[in-house]
């Protein structure tokens, strides 16, 4: 048996990912004989350097290129120097896929957000604009956010990944990193900025919008979820871990929380599968005892695992729950009128999750306003255990993405017809109401 246990742990640290070990019924209940319990011994993961003709052929690569594009995903862990620097050699923008985001987004002034459908206009117009794309360390899947007439060179540690996403110019098996550190000597500094300097622009456009977008509201009004993530941002600790549901918090957390290279943002990445958000907490707690962990928890999310929050009592780990309770699978919602559905059956009726959880012996607290936002997230941070907050969101709240397709416009007009139709025109004019004015300055 530590034979087995040993090679699973081996696995999952050169591997980075989880080992099952299966154990029948009647194995467990064997009895066994041994002198002297075997110890374990952490194995390192190993540093991939590429050979010397790859890296000459890249550096004649980046030489021809004049539109260069740094695309970064989860490999980028431990390389932020690395990256910074041949960005600034290059005047290159730098993009993140998510799980990137907290590898190379901070302090990094070649910065310009993410792509795709969670992205900013300047993510996606740095990777269709340039003649050059650099992938570091990601297997960012979404084909129509990669360019056309690009080169593309991808580095990866997982040879499989190479390719899998994009006919490539050239393809490099290397830890990024070791990677880079190779390169760097062979990447003269470059002068012209125009590339880098327009993207820029766009991203500081984009940015200020979104920040302009997390305003208070009145009493009586619900809470944009901007606006609360923009306040747990700033008063949540350095080093917190953070985790997130699988649907609208996807948005909010990738748009709104900040990295610094201490925090982690910890989520379903891979197979987007919904209710993580506290799972993922549970587990952060556990590993992590004396580090701040709160979880981003949509109601639907919550409510499917609803049962562990006991789990949360019972070892009494001092997480903190945020349920956003809008009383609706938004992100569900949202992608039914994108193509011309009105949504149906993605309603809720919800209790005040706070109060439940003080039924179950965990302190519950519900934010209902805006101003009292700040109050009671400081609240559920100080406490000595676990937490559960009912957050009032607004139900009608949109997330647009960085660029809008001619089908999404097309089935984003067919859902309004059809909703005047069947006598929704009130909840059109709240959805006007919450986001017309914000959304029309970005396109």
């Amino acid at each position: 048996m530590p034979e087995i246990l040993f090679r699973a742990m081996n696995a999952a640290v050169g591997n980075q990912d989880v080992a099952v070990i299966v154990l029948p019924g009647d194995v467990a209940v064997m009895e066994t004989e041994i002198d002297e319990l075997p110890v374990w011994h952490h194995p390192r993961l190993p540093h991939i350097v590429p050979q010397r003709e790859d890296i000459e052929e890249m550096a004649a690569h980046l030489e021809k290129g004049e539109r260069i594009t740094l695309f970064c995903g989860a490999g980028c862990e431990g390389a932020h120097d690395e990256v910074v620097e041949l960005a600034k050699r290059l005047q290159a923008p730098v993009v993140h896929a998510f799980r990137g985001k907290e590898w190379v987004e901070w302090d990094n002034p070649y910065d310009v957000g993410m792509t795709g459908l969670l992205g900013y206009t300047s993510g996606y117009r740095a990777i269709e604009h340039c003649d050059t794309l650099i992938m570091l360390g990601t297997d960012f899947p979404y084909r129509p956010f990669y360019p056309e007439n690009a080169k593309v060179i991808q580095v990866d540690r997982d040879p499989s990944a190479l390719g899998r996403r994009v006919p490539l110019t050239q393809g490099i098996i290397g830890t990024v990193k070791d990677t880079l550190k190779e390169l760097l000597p062979l990447v003269g500094q470059r002068e012209n900025t125009e590339f880098i300097d327009t993207i820029r622009k766009e991203y500081t456009k984009f940015r200020e919008n979104l920040d302009s977008y997390a305003a208070a509201e009145p009493d009586g009004v619900a809470i944009h979820p901007q606006y609360f993530v923009n306040c747990l941002n700033k008063l949540a600790s350095e080093d917190a871990i953070f985790t997130f549901d699988v649907g609208t918090p996807v948005i909010w957390t990738a748009r709104h929380l900040k990295t610094n290279g201490k925090r982690r943002i910890l989520g379903s990445y891979n197979h987007g599968s919904m209710a993580n958000a506290m799972m993922h907490a549970i587990g952060a707690q556990n590993a992590c005892p004396n580090r701040q962990v709160i979880s981003l928890s949509g109601d639907g999310g919550f409510t499917m695992m609803m049962g562990e929050m006991l789990t949360l009592k019972q070892l009494n780990l001092p997480v903190k729950i945020f349920v956003f309770n809008n009383e609706e699978l938004s992100f569900i919602a949202m992608e039914m009128k994108a193509s011309g559905y009105l949504d149906y059956a993605t309603d809720f009726v919800n209790p005040d999750f706070g109060k439940l959880a003080e039924a179950a012996g965990i302190k519950g607290v519900s934010i209902q306003n805006s101003s009292e936002v700040d109050e009671k997230i400081m609240e559920a941070l100080n406490h000595n255990g676990p937490v559960i907050v009912n957050v009032r969101v607004d139900k009608q709240e949109l997330a647009m993405p960085p660029k809008i397709a001619y089908q999404q416009a097309k089935g984003f007009s067919k859902y309004l017809i059809n909703a005047i139709l069947d006598g929704r025109g009130t909840e059109l004019k709240e959805m006007a109401k919450t986001n017309w004015m914000k959304y029309k300055s970005l396109y």
